[in-house]
C-alpha cells in the first residue's frame, strides 16, 4: 500500500470563514442574531475571566476556575491519558491550530510558552506570553530557555515548532529544530479542535478576531491528548530529533508529516493576495465556450484530464509563446487559469519561449474584430505587444517603468482573452 500523498499548502490552511455547502451557510445565517447576542454577553463574562486569571495565583484551583468560567464562553477543554501529564518532561511540545492553543493547555497544566513573534508589552503579557527579554538569534533564545530550564522552580516551556497554525485536518508544518536543542527529552501533546458552522482558523487572520469568532459560535471543542515522553537518542541531531516528533505526532492525529515550512505558509498567503487583486474576470475563464477537443494522447480521457486540457488551450490562446507542456505542468498545481496566467506574466514559472513570433499569428477574423470591438471599444490591435522602453537611469523611474510594462503585459493578455472568447461566443449565438 502506497503512503498518501503530501497534502499542498492549500490543504493545509483554511483561507475563508464561511462554509461552502448551501445547508451550513442557511444554518449560520439562521444561528447569526442568536451569535452576535452571545458575542455580547462574552465580552462582558471575558472581562471578568480576565480579571479573575489575574488575580489568583497560579494553582490547581485557579485553573478550575477558570476552566469552568472558560466553558461559559464556549471554550471546552478535555483531556485524555492525564496520567502521562508531566511524566519526566519539562519542554512539551505540541500543533498549532488556533491562537489560543498554549492558553488552553495552561488550563490543565502550569506551563510557559516564550513570546516569539508578539511585541513585549501588556498584550504579549495579558495573552498569556512568557517575555524573555531576548531579541537576537535563535541561539540566544535556546541559551534563554535552557537557563530556565534548569531552574527546577520554573513550569515546564511549552513550544510550538511548526510556528505558524494549520488547520489541523491535513497535515503538519515541518518541524523547527530549535525546540529540540534545549533538552534530550520532550511531551509530545496532540491538539484537535473542532467547531460548527464555521472553520476552526484562518490564515493571515488576528487573534482578536479569532476570539470575536469564538464568542460568537455556540461552543469550540479543545481536545489534548498526552503522549508519552520522547528521549533523544545517542548522537541524535536535533535535525532528526524534531522529525521523528513530527512523525509520531502525525502518526497520532492521523495527519500527514509534510515538509512544508512557516515560510512556505507565508509565500502561499502572499501568492493567494495577488490572485485575488488579478485584472482577469474568474467567470468567463472557467467556462469555455465550446468543448475543447482532446488530444491523442489523451484517448478517451478522465474528466480531470478534459478538464486541465480545456484551461490550458485558453491560457495558450493568451499567451501563443509559452508551450503547452508548461501551462499543463502548472495548471495541474494551480488549477486555476487566472493564476497559470499570472504566474507566466510574473516570471514565476520558468520556460523557453517558442519559436513561433507573435508577428506570425493568424490576423483576427471581421466577426472576431467586431466582438472585440463591441466589448473593449477602440483598443489597439490585439497582435500589437507592448514596445520596449529604454533603460531608465534614476531607480524610480526604472520601478516606474517596469509597472507600466507589467500593467501593459496584463492588458494585452486581457484583450486576446476578450477578443478570442467574445468572438465564440458571438458566433455562437443565434
Amino acid at each position: 500500500m502506497e503512503p498518501p500523498a503530501a497534502p499542498g499548502p492549500e490543504r493545509l490552511f483554511d483561507s475563508h470563514r464561511f462554509p461552502t455547502d448551501g445547508f451550513l451557510l442557511l444554518a449560520l445565517l439562521l444561528y447569526a442574531p442568536v451569535g452576535l447576542c452571545l458575542l455580547v454577553l462574552r465580552v462582558f463574562i471575558g472581562v471578568h475571566v480576565f480579571l479573575v486569571s489575574c488575580a489568583l495565583p497560579d494553582s490547581v484551583v485557579r485553573r478550575f476556575i477558570v476552566r469552568v468560567m472558560c466553558s461559559v464562553l464556549g471554550l471546552l477543554v478535555r483531556q485524555s491519558d492525564p496520567r502521562l501529564r508531566g511524566a519526566g518532561a519539562r519542554v512539551f511540545i505540541a500543533n498549532h491550530v488556533t491562537p489560543f492553543d498554549h492558553n488552553v493547555v495552561s488550563l490543565l497544566t502550569s506551563c510557559n510558552t516564550p513570546a516569539l513573534s508578539s511585541a513585549p508589552g501588556f498584550i504579549c503579557w495579558s495573552r498569556g506570553f512568557m517575555e524573555l527579554g531576548v531579541t537576537g538569534s535563535r541561539a540566544e533564545l535556546v541559551d534563554s530557555l535552557r537557563e530556565y530550564s534548569a531552574h527546577e522552580g520554573n513550569p515546564p516551556l511549552l513550544l510550538f515548532p511548526e510556528e505558524a497554525a494549520t488547520n489541523g485536518r491535513a497535515g503538519l508544518l515541518r518541524f523547527s529544530s530549535w525546540p529540540f536543542s534545549i533538552l534530550d527529552v520532550v511531551q509530545p501533546v496532540a491538539l484537535q479542535v473542532r467547531r460548527p458552522l464555521v472553520a476552526v482558523s484562518v490564515a493571515d487572520s488576528s487573534w482578536i478576531a479569532e476570539l470575536l469568532w469564538t464568542f460568537f459560535v455556540p461552543f469550540t471543542v479543545y481536545q489534548v491528548r498526552w503522549m508519552p515522553s520522547v528521549p533523544r537518542q545517542a548522537d541524535e541531531r536535533s535535525e532528526d530529533f524534531a522529525l521523528r516528533v513530527q512523525e509520531l505526532l502525525a502518526m497520532e492525529l492521523g495527519v500527514v508529516s509534510t515538509r512544508i515550512t512557516a515560510a512556505d505558509r507565508t509565500e502561499h498567503m502572499k501568492r493567494l493576495r495577488h490572485t485575488s487583486r488579478l485584472p482577469f474576470a474568474p467567470a468567463s475563464s472557467q467556462r469555455p465556450a465550446a468543448r475543447p477537443r482532446v488530444p491523442p494522447s489523451l484517448p478517451g480521457g478522465a474528466p480531470e484530464d478534459v478538464r486541465v486540457v480545456a484551461m490550458a488551450q485558453q491560457v495558450k490562446e493568451v499567451l501563443p509563446h509559452v508551450p503547452l507542456e508548461v501551462i499543463r505542468t502548472d495548471l495541474v498545481q494551480t488549477n486555476c487559469v487566472d493564476t497559470t496566467i499570472a504566474n507566466l506574466l510574473e516570471g514565476r514559472v520558468p520556460f523557453f519561449p517558442e519559436s513561433k513570433e507573435a508577428g506570425d499569428l493568424p490576423a483576427p477574423s471581421t466577426s472576431q474584430a467586431a466582438a472585440a470591438s463591441g466589448i473593449q471599444g477602440s483598443v489597439a490591435a490585439p497582435s500589437s505587444k507592448p514596445a520596449t522602453k529604454q533603460f531608465a537611469k534614476s531607480p524610480v523611474e526604472r520601478h516606474l517603468s517596469l509597472q507600466e510594462r507589467k500593467r501593459a503585459l496584463y492588458d494585452y493578455a486581457r484583450r486576446r482573452f476578450a477578443e478570442k472568447h467574445g468572438a465564440a461566443r458571438a458566433g455562437g449565438s443565434p
